[in-house]
């Protein structure tokens, strides 16, 4: 079983306009509203791969009720902790270069009591068949050792936990020892404090590190050149698949959906590594948040090329 949180829930509306013009008249020649969040963003990849999930988290308001409606829609069952406040609208302005602008919303504030609640219902679904996928942004004031405890709590429970955050939330989720995270370059150069573009050897010698303070699995993006995927045992590049891209939103959510759906199918490491650049170059080929159709990823996945280094 996966279960996704998401903390900081929006509605997604990405905009496509011919060139961003600052200061100036911008118009605007399609909108697409979506259900939004990075671990939402996952349950409808994994959904559309063929396989149910549970989506948790925080909503508020009216914008709430529609992220709900939406999923519901999707089929993709969820158990949300309703809270005080309006859930977040994120708006994403898409170039027809590819170059995408967002401008996020921070969220409702959640109290203490809220929190509890979301972390009773994480431990009833914990068990060792049980996979969480930590994703995105938390809300405005919210401690950012959270992910951290919920780990731990996590863990006790013997469930296995995939962490995809950013900055403080991803540093102090470290401790926790998450079985797998999906930093990109620059998310690592930042941990390692590197003030240059890191090579190749580099980005996997900071994997190797990372697996040796005790995280299992370490998938490192690296846009459209592919990824890397580093464990104890093993070292995989994959290179990155050519395909006429809409925009990069939704690529990174996408890999972590396949490489979740990979692990509750015990798929080998090079099958789960092949769905994720299937899925992840599939994604920039669809419009706002929208998941590629399993059609697309099983002809992607057949291009997909991997080597052991």
């Amino acid at each position: 079983m996966i279960v996704t949180v998401t903390m900081n829930p929006a509605i997604d509306k990405t905009v496509d306009i011919e060139r961003m013009e600052r200061g100036g008249l911008n118009r605007i020649k399609r909108v697409v509203l979506d259900a939004g969040g990075k671990g939402i963003n996952v349950s409808k990849t994994i959904k559309e791969l063929g396989l149910d999930t549970i989506a948790t988290g925080f909503i508020g308001g009216t914008a709430g009720e529609v992220i709900e409606k939406v999923l519901k829609e999707y089929g993709i069952s969820t158990d949300f902790v309703v809270v005080d406040g309006e859930t977040r609208t994120n708006m994403k302005v898409v170039e027809a270069t590819g170059e995408v602008t967002e401008l996020n919303e921070p969220g409702p504030i959640v109290s203490e009591e809220k929190i509890n609640e979301l972390i009773e219902k994480l431990e009833h679904y914990a068990n060792e068949d049980t996979l969480f996928v930590l994703a995105g942004s938390i809300p405005s004031g919210m401690d950012k050792t959270i992910y951290k405890r919920m780990i731990e709590t996590i863990h006790k429970k013997g469930a296995k936990v995939f962490l995809d955050a950013d900055g403080e939330l991803f540093v102090n989720s470290l401790e926790a020892k998450p079985d797998m995270i999906k930093p990109n370059r620059a998310e690592l150069e930042e941990l390692f404090q590197l003030d240059y573009r890191a090579s190749e050897q580099e980005i996997i010698s900071m994997a190797q590190r990372l697996i040796k303070k005790g995280i299992p699995f370490v998938a490192v993006s690296l846009g459209q050149m592919g990824a890397l995927f580093v464990t104890e045992d093993c070292t995989i590049r994959c290179a990155g698949l050519s395909v006429k891209a809409h925009s990069t939103v939704g690529a990174g959510d996408a890999m972590v959906a396949a490489l979740s759906y990979g692990w509750d199918k015990k798929m080998s490491l090079e099958e789960r590594v092949k769905m994720g650049i299937a899925v992840s170059a599939g994604a920039v080929t669809t419009i706002g948040t929208k998941p590629p159709t399993r059609e697309l990823v099983d002809e992607l996945y057949k291009k997909v090329t991997i080597e052991i280094l």
